[in-house]
């Protein structure tokens, strides 16, 4: 699947050196041919927790039946 800039997207997978587990969202800021995604992943109050290149598979689309929830992060976690 291709992503397109500035599309929400969820993460597959746990990154803990970013402070991000899966199911945290972020948002493609960048595509890179062929499968590559700068994506940037923000607190709720707007403050960039990591800014991480992934691949494709390292994400998916929102779909219609995800449930946004919050948790606190470490602040020594970005």
């Amino acid at each position: 699947m291709k992503f397109k800039e500035l599309e929400t997207v969820v993460l597959e997978r746990d990154l803990p050196g970013e402070g991000l587990r899966r199911g945290d969202l972020g948002a493609v800021v960048h595509v890179y041919s062929p499968d590559g995604l700068e994506v940037e992943f923000v607190t709720a109050s707007g403050r960039t927790q990591a800014l991480v290149t992934l691949r494709e598979e390292d994400v998916r689309p929102v779909g219609d039946e995800d449930l946004i929830a919050v948790r606190t992060v470490a602040r020594g976690a970005a």
